[in-house]
């Protein structure tokens, strides 16, 4: 079962991005999502999560009311829309699926399963 990330680029401070999660097979729908993010020299950040269903989802402070996580199952992919980007946005973004992830504990990277390789963003002018 794997991921792969999908979207990342270059985009100027307050353009959008919309970045794709998509699972190799069949069967995302079980699973909570969550999307972290690594800058060079900082560690990994979470970002926020969806619940399988889709009924719940969690962000962080530092991009509440500018990204939304959204998920299509039938498609098996999760979306992560970014608006206003900022150049502190600028990392590596990675999606990670887990069994036993809820609103409670979806910040916690040890508690997913499935990791993708990541897709590089870049905020710069």
């Amino acid at each position: 079962f794997q991921l792969v990330e999908s979207g990342g680029g270059l985009v100027q401070p307050g353009g959008s991005l919309k970045l794709s999660c998509a699972a190799s097979e069949f069967g995302l729908d079980r699973y909570a999502v969550g999307w972290f993010r690594q800058a060079p020299r900082k560690e990994r950040e979470e970002i926020g999560f969806i619940s399988s269903s889709g009924a719940s989802t969690g962000y962080s402070d530092s991009v509440k009311g500018r990204f939304t996580i959204s998920r299509d199952n039938a498609k098996n992919t999760v979306y992560l829309q970014m608006n206003s980007l900022k150049p502190e946005d600028t990392a590596t973004y990675y999606c990670t699926a887990g069994s036993s992830v809820y609103y409670k504990n979806y910040g916690d990277w040890e508690e997913y399963d499935y990791w993708g390789q990541g897709t590089q963003v870049t905020v710069s002018s």
